[in-house]
């Protein structure tokens, strides 16, 4: 029988930690690498966070969603939310013009202003039964004559032919847009806001396209 090998005694308790200690040095040193990657990233990144200037500061606008016509009561549909410098915002900008009809024609994307619509006293004004009809008169000098409270008889004329035929008996002047913020400077004439019958709508609308449109009228 062979002689049993005696056990190997311990190792000295200070091997046994130099050895954990080069164990953890040796991973520290193959981790520090990606380490300082990290840090360095996370440095450039707070450094980009500090340095870059706050968001600027904007403000909600109510803009035109498509072209609108003059006359058009305007709708939630026909508008939409646009944020703007809070220095671009024009005087007189409207932020809830929903209800409300236009005097003059509104571009897309056009902010919604005090001059674009129809003055608010307008619907204590219009006679019950009648609607509020914004309507271009061929010559603004004879428009200009006009005031609101005025009961106008609007008249269709072909100046070549030398005929006339009324549209509208007893219109009701209900405001005369200012000239200076129309919108409309390249359009001949002038635009005034009527009320009248509702079946004289649509010829009194068909007129101011394709004739020449003018009146006759009677003080209040």
């Amino acid at each position: 029988m062979a002689p049993s090998t005696p056990p190997r005694p311990p190792r000295p308790l200070r091997h046994r930690v130099a050895d954990t200690l080069t164990r953890v040095r040796r991973r520290v040193l193959r981790r520090r690498r990606p380490l300082a990657v990290l840090l360095a990233a996370g440095a450039v990144a707070a450094a980009l966070h500090t340095l870059a200037p706050p968001p600027p500061a904007s403000t909600g606008l109510r803009v035109a969603a498509r072209d609108l016509p003059a006359g058009h009561v305007l709708t939630d549909d026909d508008l939409v939310d646009a944020e703007v410098p809070p220095g671009v915002v024009p005087e007189g900008a409207e932020g809830h013009p929903e209800g409300r009809v236009l005097a003059a024609p509104l571009r897309a994307g056009e902010p919604v202003t005090d001059v674009r619509l129809v003055g608010e006293g307008l619907a204590s004004a219009q006679p019950p039964g009648t609607v509020a009809l914004p309507v271009r008169l061929s010559d603004a000098g004879q428009a200009a004559l006009l005031t609101v409270g005025d009961r106008i008889t609007l008249v269709a004329t072909d100046p070549q032919a030398g005929t006339a035929e009324p549209l509208a008996d007893d219109a009701l002047v209900l405001a005369i847009p200012d000239a200076r913020h129309a919108g409309d400077g390249a359009l001949p004439g002038r635009l005034v806001v009527v009320g009248l019958a509702q079946e004289d709508v649509y010829q009194v609308t068909s007129a101011s396209v394709a004739a020449y449109v003018t009146y006759t009228w009677r003080r209040s």
